[in-house]
């Protein structure tokens, strides 16, 4: 089967000779939202090759690969597949394409690298030095998720060297699946989202926005408490809520649409900031549902570098360790929003991002790849089939139509 290049790709091992390639394996696009498969594996690719294999996408009369080649030694790899192909034709198509990235690229010693059970499917037939299993979200709570999603799920723990979590309410009900899962919540590139602190350029589309002004991120799905949205604007008609992010999974239509309720669409990872700059308060208006049980949202922390005081309904991950270090303010209700809000509005905001920024001083994206690097050398090292050093701890150096049955967790 065809395979496009996008920009040459390096034969070989990989930009270090001593790092296995890695073969990711994702339910999530590359370019759809910047979180936790972006952060880790482009850290990854700055010292062996990383082959970022998306969910399929049905346009193709014949099927190919296109690869394109991203920043240090990253490779998104998207399958084109004939539109209307039953599950056992992709699958199928899946694993001779698989089949042909590893000999195209020359790629022999490698990890396999999982976001998703379901790609099992087509690639339980590979031999990696090791197999990962980064469970970022417990997807088979998500609206749509495939029947079989526990079943690949169980089979994956059979299969998987180790195990890691996207956050710690997950590693408590994985741990008892699988005897080596390690717990590493989601991270943050402060200086980044530090801007935020300086920025005096508005963007555009929010300029003419009234303060106050509170503000969201992220992928609104149905882990957004719609209603919870709807009674706090109703409450409080003079405040402004942004929301920002992409619509997936509901019906646009069943979005609340008062007046001072702003959706701005999904923008950059680089964007993020200047948005950031210009609202008052950073909210987390989660609904508490099967969906929202193990999610450890990313932009916790994120709300926090920028300098913003954050409120958030009653996440778990988000209480622990947030909420209980008064970093986050917990609110399940509108009335309880409100009152979080003028409260955060009033407050001494010197203090509130000191104690942020102790807490976010060790939390760095390059800190936790270093460490989760660390895991898979030992973990390929166990298993003798590979002569590699290991690094430093603190180096920085699919699926059948998941595009409709898997959330796009954009937590």
């Amino acid at each position: 089967m065809p395979i496009s290049l996008g920009t040459t790709v390096s034969s070989g091992r990989g930009a270090s000779q001593g790092s296995p390639d890695l073969i990711c394996l994702s339910h999530l696009r590359w370019d759809f939202v910047y979180q936790r498969p972006q952060h880790l594996l482009s850290r990854a690719a700055r010292d062996r090759r990383v082959f970022f294999l998306e969910e399929p996408i049905f346009d193709a009369e014949v099927p190919r690969l296109d690869i394109i080649k991203r920043d240090g030694e990253l490779y998104v790899v998207a399958p084109h597949l004939p539109q209307g192909s039953d599950d056992l034709s992709v699958n199928a198509m899946l694993r001779e394409l698989t089949d042909d990235l590893l000999v195209e690229q020359r790629i022999k010693d490698y990890v396999l690298w999982y976001y998703t059970p379901m790609a099992l499917a087509f690639t339980r037939h590979l031999q990696p030095l090791a197999v990962v299993y980064d469970c970022m979200d417990e997807l088979s709570a998500f609206k749509g998720a495939p029947p079989a999603m526990r079943e690949r799920e169980a089979e994956l723990f059979g299969l998987a060297d180790l195990v890691f979590t996207g956050g710690q309410s997950l590693y408590e009900v994985k741990c008892r699946q699988h005897p080596n899962v390690h717990a590493f919540p989601s991270s943050v590139e402060v200086a980044h989202f530090a801007q935020a602190r300086t920025i005096q350029t508005e963007p555009e589309d929010q300029q003419q926005i009234p303060h106050p002004r509170l503000g969201f991120f992220g992928v609104i799905d149905e882990r957004m408490n719609l209603r919870l949205l709807s009674h706090l604007a109703d409450l409080r008609p003079d405040w402004h809520l942004v929301m920002i992010g992409p619509v997936v999974k509901i019906n646009p239509a069943d979005l609340p649409q008062q007046k001072n309720i702003h959706y701005l669409g999904g923008k950059s990872y680089a964007e993020l900031p200047g948005y950031l700059a210009g609202w008052d308060v950073a909210m987390l208006p989660f609904a508490l549902n099967e969906s929202t049980r193990f999610i450890s949202p990313t932009k916790t922390p994120e709300y926090l570098a920028a300098g913003k005081p954050v409120i958030s309904t009653s996440i778990r991950d988000v209480i622990r360790p947030y909420g209980e270090l008064s970093l986050v303010r917990i609110a399940d209700t509108a009335e309880q929003f409100v009152k979080a809000a003028e409260a955060a509005m009033a407050e001494d905001a010197k203090v509130r991002i000191r104690n942020a920024d102790g807490f976010l001083s060790n939390l760095s994206w390059d800190r936790t790849w270093g460490q989760m690097g660390m895991k898979i050398d030992e973990a390929v090292a166990a298993k003798g089939s590979f002569n590699h050093k290991p690094q430093p701890a603190m180096s920085v150096s699919g699926v059948s139509r998941l595009a409709e049955s898997i959330a796009v967790s954009g937590d």
